[in-house]
């Protein structure tokens, strides 16, 4: 589910992320809790450990706000990654709001994976026209569950499903309510099942340093209830890693992205979208069809001190053959990094972008963009 370009998973993925719990410490108080609680886990639920953690972030579409998360971080075996229960809630200061609560599984050396889902959100955000800026308001509820098998220790594939309850409201302009039956166009239920696959080569899932890591996922959307129709979506990024020297990573990112000529406007790609692009809002640039290629080079002065620079162009349009026709739009910046945890390479992000059109961005966020 994407609204305004951001899906409600990856707002709550912010903390409650796919590498385990230990993704989401943020604040120097709570380190050394956390690497206890690490330290002292062992196989099995009730040996587990219950984490809780604010995080602040900011982005140029949500504006700047906190995010508050609780969870419970397990392992069913000794060769699978953590299983984890947890609940999150997210403010910002656009009045943009949402929480949710997640549960993920990953069971026989993670030849099984279990992700599932629940998130409520009321997202306000600037709908960018030929005219000008929207000021629109949009609330969802979002279900979905993911499960992925383990053909191999390094390539998985699998089968998700996501349901899709949405309005979308203009009552910033102060115009009267849209009437029935145009109304539905506005209001809408879809689901969603979807094809995913991975090949991760990566030598770490928090830091990578070597490897690389190709995602895929391809989807068809059924409307239940509006007159937006059927459509099509699908996406691939591929994230590659080098380790030239004993402190610096470069890391690139390769990502294409292709919807039907039915998709609404919130589940288009962008940049920023599906490719985590830096520099623009993610309702900037909407299309059918999007194109980018990004690198960063990552510095690690001390155990806990880093920095990064980073680029990236990108393009988008009605069609792959057209995706020059609306321009090629970059941006370049810089970012400090703060390693929040003794055990685990975790890092508080605060990035800083320049676009081509002289706007700038900050971004602040746990983990690496990719």
């Amino acid at each position: 589910m994407r609204l305004s370009g951001i899906t409600l998973k990856t707002l709550l993925l912010s903390v409650l992320p796919n590498t385990a719990f230990s993704g989401s410490v943020t604040v120097e108080t709570n380190v050394d809790g956390f690497d206890q609680a690490q330290s002292e886990a062992s196989i099995g639920f009730r040996n587990g450990s219950f984490i809780a953690v604010p995080i602040p972030f900011s982005n140029p579409t949500i504006g700047s706000g906190l995010t508050l998360g609780a969870g419970y971080l397990y392992q069913m075996d000794e060769e699978s990654k953590p299983s984890l229960f947890g609940i999150a809630v997210l403010g910002s200061s656009n009045g943009t709001r949402a929480y949710g609560g997640a549960a993920n599984f990953a069971f026989d050396s993670n030849r099984w994976q279990i992700e599932t889902l629940y998130a409520k959100a009321t997202i306000n955000y600037d709908l960018f026209t030929t005219t000008g800026q929207l000021p629109v308001t949009q609330d969802g509820d979002l279900a979905r569950i993911e499960f992925s098998y383990g053909i191999t220790p390094e390539i998985s594939a699998g089968l998700s499903v996501r349901y899709l309850d949405t309005s979308v409201s203009l009552d910033g302009l102060g115009l009267p309510p849209i009437p029935p039956p145009f109304d539905q166009f506005l209001n809408m239920r879809i689901i969603t099942p979807a094809l995913v696959a991975a090949w991760d080569r990566r030598d770490d899932t928090i830091y990578p340093t070597r490897g690389s890591n190709l995602q895929a996922e391809i989807s068809h959307s059924y409307t239940l209830k509006g007159v937006t129709g059927d459509y099509s979506k699908a996406f691939v990024n591929y994230t590659h890693y080098l380790n030239p020297t004993a402190k610096g990573v470069i890391a690139a990112r390769a990502s294409i992205c292709g919807a039907s000529q039915d998709t609404p406007f919130f589940d288009q790609c962008s940049l920023g979208g599906t490719d985590a692009f830096r520099g623009f809002p993610v309702t900037q640039f909407l299309d059918f069809r999007s194109a980018s290629l990004q690198i960063e080079y990552r510095h690690q002065f001390t155990k806990r001190i880093g920095a990064v620079a980073f680029g990236g162009v990108g393009q988008t349009g009605d069609s792959f053959s057209d995706l020059s026709d609306g321009g090629t739009h970059s941006a370049v910046g810089l970012g400090a990094r703060y390693r929040v945890s003794k055990k685990f390479p975790v890092d508080f992000s605060v990035d800083w972008a320049r676009n081509d059109l002289d706007e700038d961005q900050l971004y602040i966020y746990v983990g690496q963009r990719f």
